[in-house]
């Protein structure tokens, strides 16, 4: 496996050309809303975008039986880690945070990249919070390390990883020092004591950070949530009462699928207004 990356290419419009993200579960995934609607506004006719049911066991096979008419693939949980071993070259980001969410397929070859750290940049820095001064991460895993990734892409030198189970945050507190934090790992119902922090944030699924709301937001942090639905969640209504800054879960979505979408078609020309409002209004439609 050798890093670097696919070469350019200029994608015809009457070509028919498929992508798809791939998990397990699938079912609930914004990527197609959000890529179709990039598609859509790109002219690009020719070109699908699917959810497909996935498992790290099957990746494989699925991979070799791809043809010549696939750019890319989207992975979520649970390949983003053994992706890894299934391609011919993957960028040093993947390897640093230790998974590849995107897959470029491109001459036969596959491609590995990791576009969530650039979704998380981009979304702290659009709100504002492009050098917090210091920060508490949430939970241990995959998402945590790469939101350790963007803190350090952003400047921050240490940073507080709140864990239900210390040892097993040691991997994302791992890919945090490779790109040069120290992390202090501490158990999660002890962040309390962490705090204040300029920014928190949360990786935690569904309602896991109800118990914490309160008491981050009386410590005036602003709140990076990776949640995006139900929206808001308990700790981020909180935090807004208090007069916090608020990043929602989808605005990171968004900013890595337009990486995403970028790198599959080759263009730089991607729509994020459009993409926007697709997802916004499938979000609408689910609710």
């Amino acid at each position: 496996m050798a890093a670097g990356a696919p070469g350019p290419v200029t994608p015809d419009r009457t070509d028919r050309r498929r992508a798809a993200v791939l998990g397990s579960p699938i079912a609930h995934s914004l990527s197609p809303a959000l890529h179709r609607g990039a598609y859509a506004a790109m002219g690009l006719d020719a070109w699908s975008y699917e959810a497909i049911e996935c498992g790290e066991d099957g990746l494989a096979a699925l991979l070799d039986g791809l043809g010549p008419e696939w750019a890319g693939l989207s992975l979520t949980m649970p390949l983003k880690r053994v992706a890894l071993g299934l391609v011919d070259t993957v960028s040093d980001l993947a390897v640093k945070v230790g998974g590849a969410n995107t897959v470029v397929l491109r001459d036969g070859r596959r491609h590995g990249d990791n576009t969530d750290v650039h979704g998380i940049v981009t979304a702290l820095t659009e709100a504002g919070l492009k050098a917090p001064a210091s920060a508490v991460v949430l939970g241990g895993g995959a998402t945590a390390a790469s939101a350790l990734a963007a803190l350090a892409g952003l400047g921050l030198d240490e940073a507080v990883l709140a864990a239900r189970t210390p040892e097993r945050a040691a991997e994302a507190a791992d890919v945090g020092e490779r790109f040069g934090l120290a992390v202090r790992v501490v158990p999660l119902d002890r962040v309390g004591e962490h705090l204040p922090a300029e920014l928190v944030v949360s990786t935690l699924p569904g309602r896991a950070a109800d118990p914490f709301a309160e008491r981050v937001a009386a410590s005036g942090a602003a709140l990076f949530d990776v949640v995006y639905a139900p929206w808001p969640t308990a700790l981020a209504a909180a935090v807004g009462r208090a007069g916090g800054t608020v990043v929602g879960g989808f605005e990171m979505l968004l900013h890595q699928a337009v990486r995403q979408v970028a790198l599959m078609t080759g263009r730089d020309d991607v729509p994020v207004a459009a993409m926007r409002a697709a997802g916004e209004a499938e979000l609408a439609r689910r609710g």
